[in-house]
């Protein structure tokens, strides 16, 4: 991945040839969105439009042939993002653009997207009901338009992120060896954002299931400060790769999991756990 990146800094157009042919696949848009992150991030916003207008061309082509627009939501969520980070340099702002950014598919998607949205919730339905068929003691509920349209956005915001994630770990790789580990281990969201978080995902939790995506829209800025906790400590108390390993297969699996990190990130915000930790030097005094 790395010598991917290498290749794009080379020039606008290896940079604008790997934009373009990501936007034009369903399976590799999000190398795409990552490559104009990398370009918004290292030379700037109007050098990363140029390049996302390009790519905005296929990306469009595959919504008009398929009416699947999230190649499209991707990169332009992806871009705006990094625009973000670029001019403040503050991740906790970047990860609420980014919720914002799942939001205003999600708004979207209901807006001018309800065929799509209604035929998505027919084929769930029938694939549902096919499967109560064969399991009569199943109780199952096929996501209706609202549930899906918030899917979707979740969805896009979740890969906004991680695109982000990706072209900020290429630039440290490339400009600045360990800045992103520095970055990513001080990953820490101030208590008026956790606050109002919280407080969002418990009122939407509140209209309806259906809206449960919606709510979890709230909780991708916490997960991610929490993950970014959870790797610091592990780096803090000298925990290898398998701990981290184990800890992400308990995450994916366990909503338990999920809403710990989510605690997490919620108390750290309030403490600051890290100020507390003891430094190198003073673990050794204490040995």
């Amino acid at each position: 991945m790395r010598g991917l990146a290498e290749y794009v800094m080379r020039g606008r157009m290896q940079a604008l040839w790997v934009a373009v042919l990501g936007a034009s696949t369903l399976m590799f848009s999000w190398i795409s969105a990552a490559v104009i992150a990398l370009v918004t991030l290292r030379r700037g916003p109007a050098e990363g439009a140029y390049i996302l207008a390009w790519a905005v061309l296929p990306a469009g082509f595959l919504l008009f042939t398929f009416g699947d627009s999230g190649p499209l939501g991707m990169i332009v969520g992806t871009t705006a993002v990094a625009v973000i980070l670029r001019w403040l340099g503050s991740w906790p702002l970047a990860l609420l653009a980014a919720m914002v950014v799942g939001a205003g598919t999600g708004f979207a998607l209901l807006t001018f997207g309800g065929a799509y949205l209604e035929q998505l919730a027919a084929v769930f339905a029938d694939f549902f009901g096919r499967f109560e068929g064969s399991l009569p003691q199943a109780q199952l509920q096929a996501p209706g338009v609202a549930t899906l349209a918030g899917m979707l956005g979740l969805i896009n915001a979740v890969s906004c992120v991680l695109c982000l994630l990706l072209a900020r770990w290429w630039q440290a790789a490339l400009y600045n060896p360990g800045g992103f580990r520095k970055e990513f281990h001080g990953l820490r969201l101030p208590l008026q954002f956790s606050l109002w978080l919280v407080l969002g995902m418990l009122v939407v939790s509140t209209i309806g299931s259906e809206y449960r995506p919606w709510a979890i829209l709230f909780a991708v800025p916490l997960s991610v400060a929490g993950l970014g906790f959870v790797h610091a400590r592990a780096a803090h108390r000298k925990l290898g790769p398998g701990w981290l390993s184990v800890f992400y297969l308990l995450w994916m699996l366990l909503d338990p999991v999920k809403l710990i990190v989510v605690g997490v990130a919620v108390a750290d915000s309030w403490i600051d756990f890290r100020s507390r930790w003891p430094r190198p030097d003073q673990d050794e005094d204490l040995q």
